[in-house]
């Protein structure tokens, strides 16, 4: 059961690092715009330390359910690793409409 562990925890983790990092070259990305440049660097920070925190956190709660499974190994990971990808990837959508949101350009003042 440790193997399994270990590998959810790599896998689990690995795809968190991987997904802020695109959070991060998004935001790279969108400062060549000349209406999201000077917030996009800021906002794909803060946006992506958020994701980071949240999406760890939830790694180790799916994670602490695996010892709960004992008896089926495999598909313990299985669960685990598929509902992680799930909250992941909800987690990376509302991050780049949160991005997306920062970066619209501020609205013409009305007289």
């Amino acid at each position: 059961m440790l193997t399994i562990g270990i590998l959810y925890f790599n896998l689990g983790l690995g795809a968190v690092a991987a997904l802020t990092a695109m959070i991060l070259r998004i935001g790279v990305l969108a400062q060549e715009c000349p209406h999201g440049k000077p917030r996009a660097g800021a906002a794909a920070t803060a946006i992506a330390t958020a994701f980071a925190a949240i999406g760890t956190g939830g790694v180790i709660l799916i994670g602490s359910v695996l010892p709960i499974l004992q008896k089926e190994p495999f598909a313990a990971l299985m669960l685990a690793l598929g509902f992680a990808a799930l909250c992941l990837g909800l987690g990376f959508t509302h991050a780049m409409g949160n991005l997306r949101v920062a970066l619209l350009p501020d609205p013409a003042p009305q007289p």
